[in-house]
Order: structure tokens, then sequence, then C-alpha cells
């Protein structure tokens, strides 16, 4: 194979290739597995970007909130890209669509030998609960006017043996400690009765587990993961509204 020579143009497969990697750096690694890496390239032709996504829910997901990012990344690969097409692959059917209508997202790709390369559901995950910050608990939460409130509902759901407030939503500004009530919450569950089935997790890895069931066809299951816990708490809800 011939090298490529000094100062030659970039490919079109080296010029993806920092698109995503870039992407993978701005979103974070959850971001980027979740909803982007599944994203394929089909062709760069006459200033436009092909691509395509599995799911027309996934590519809407990646276009209403990674579009123009991505359009950004590769004008700066390549001025001339004037659009990006996001084509919608599904059952063998191509449905192409144009920038106006963006993008979305995708599970990982199947490994050889894995249930998604055999065609089935995969099994279920048992524990994909979040990681919980040991600093953040009720001790050292600091109680002020504004959050006085927030802080005492979230102590009467902790210490309560059945959920008085279904759902308990904690709306505030960045930096204001929600996300300090919710392990606060889970932890002192926890200290209480440590049979209970806590969950903490993600608006995105909530999104994320719900696209793997519809793709799989495998949406009781999901239900179940859900259903059979005792508290579900999920962070950055504002991800998935609308």
């Amino acid at each position: 194979m011939a090298a490529k020579k000094p100062g030659a143009p970039a490919t079109t497969d080296e010029q993806w290739s920092r698109v995503r990697g870039q992407l993978r750096a701005e979103f974070g690694e959850a971001a980027y597995n979740s909803w982007l890496q599944p994203l394929s390239l089909d062709s760069v032709s006459d200033g436009r970007v092909t691509m395509h996504a599995p799911t027309r829910f996934m590519r809407e997901w990646v276009v209403s909130r990674y579009a123009d990012r991505i359009r950004a990344l590769w004008r700066g690969e390549d001025p001339k890209i004037s659009a990006i097409d996001i084509a919608v692959r599904a059952k063998g059917a191509v449905a192409v669509a144009r920038d106006e209508t963006p993008v979305a997202p995708v599970a990982p790709a199947a490994r050889a030998g894995s249930d998604a390369a055999e065609g089935r559901a995969p099994a279920v995950e048992r524990n994909f609960t979040g990681a919980l910050d040991l600093r953040y608990n009720f001790d050292n939460f600091v109680v002020g006017k504004s959050n006085e409130f927030a802080h005492a509902a979230a102590q009467r759901v902790a210490n309560a043996d059945e959920v008085p407030f279904n759902p308990l939503f904690i709306y505030g500004g960045v930096g204001l400690g929600k996300t300090h009530l919710m392990h606060g919450i889970a932890w002192e569950i926890r200290r209480r009765d440590p049979q209970r089935r806590v969950i903490y997790l993600s608006a995105e890895k909530f999104m994320y587990q719900f696209i793997r069931a519809l793709r799989f066809h495998d949406t009781m299951a999901f239900k179940e993961q859900f259903r059979s816990v005792d508290v579900l708490m999920i962070d950055d809800v504002q991800f998935i509204s609308g």
C-alpha cells in the first residue's frame, strides 16, 4: 500500500475520525457511546455529508441535540461542507432526511457471538445504577432559605417506609445541590434498610436503556427493570423533556 504523501489532503475517513474524536472529547464517553458512536458515514459529495443511524427515533434524538455541532465540526474539516444528510436504515430500508430534521442515537455495535449479533434480545442488565458519591449526604448538605423546602422533602422521602411524594421533582439552577440531595436520599435509604432497592442513574443512561429495549423489542423487560425497584431516581431529567 502506498504511503500518504506529506501535505496531501486528509481523506474522508481521516476527517470523520477527527470529527468523532472531537465529539467524544466534548460530550463525554457516556454520551458518545450511547448516541454518537453508532452513527456511520456513508459518503461526502458535493458539499454534503451523508451518514446513517439505525432507527428514526435515534436519528431524531441526535438531530435535536448534536446535529448542529456535528455539522460545525465537519465544516472545520472541510469549509465546502454545507449540509448533513442523515439516512435512517432499518430492516433493509433507507430513508434519507436533510439536516433540517437532524439525527438520533443507538446502542453500541454488537460483538461477534453476542446476543445482539445473533439477533436475540440481550439479557436484562441487573445492576445499572450509577455510582453514588460518599461526599453527598445529608450531614454535609448546607441548608439555606433557597433550598430548605427541597431538603425537608428529600428527608421525608429518605426516612419514610413508603415514598410520600411520587414523583418528587427537584428543580433549581446549576450548583444548588440537586444531585447532592438525590445522593443523600439514596445513602439514607440504604443506611436505614439495606434490603430496599434504590436505583440512581442519569437521564441519558435511562434513555439508552429505553432505546436498547426498543431496538431488541424487549420493552416488557425494560419496564420490569424499573417496576421492581423501591425508589427510582433520575438525574438531569430535563434531558428527556419533550
